[in-house]
């Protein structure tokens, strides 16, 4: 039984939350959510000179204060905002660190590009549960990779970043499971 706990989970098992669109939405989320802690693990075990350092700062994404009033409907569409801004957010951290330190082939590289897959297929999974609507949702990544980092530079400022860009993937993936879970 404990060995099944610790299984993680996988797109398949939506039938925990019933075959529904939404349980698969709200398993890919909390699968999302696992995979942004552990590449959030490794990341701070690679870069073992930001063991004592917090990143300032607050959201990086924010919604509109007004979302916690709105419809189920609404929350989701802003849902699906938040979460192209953080797929524009992997990818320019994928971009900049490619260009820092090139190609690398480690658990935390490949944990990276999945948790990339993992959100684009989520934001697809977003347009589909709003699909009834006749809006356009995108799922292309809502940011441009060309301004500096927090407008710090070197190396130890995309560090920084990339620590608060993990840090917020963690925050809207769990708010991904809740929201579409409710």
């Amino acid at each position: 039984m404990a060995e099944q706990e610790k299984q993680p989970l996988t797109a398949s098992d939506s039938t925990v939350s019933g075959s529904t669109q939404t349980g698969r939405a709200v398993s890919l989320a909390r699968l999302l959510h696992q995979e942004c802690v552990q590449l959030l693990e490794l990341f701070k075990e690679r870069e073992t000179s930001l063991s004592d350092q917090t990143p300032d700062g607050g959201r990086m994404v924010s919604l509109s204060s007004e979302a916690t009033e709105s419809s189920t409907e609404e929350q989701v569409q802003l849902l699906h905002s938040a979460l192209r801004q953080c797929l524009g957010m992997i990818h320019c951290v994928i971009q900049k660190e490619a260009e820092e330190w090139g190609k690398l082939e480690d658990n935390y590289e490949t944990l990276k590009a999945s948790v990339r897959a993992r959100l684009e297929n989520l934001l697809h999974t977003t347009k589909d549960l709003l699909r009834s609507k006749d809006e356009t949702l995108e799922v292309t990544p809502d940011h441009q990779c060309n301004e500096e980092v927090d407008g710090i530079g070197g190396t130890f400022g995309l560090k920084m970043w990339t620590y608060r860009v993990l840090l917020e993937l963690i925050h809207w993936a769990d708010h991904a499971a809740k929201t579409l879970h409710i």
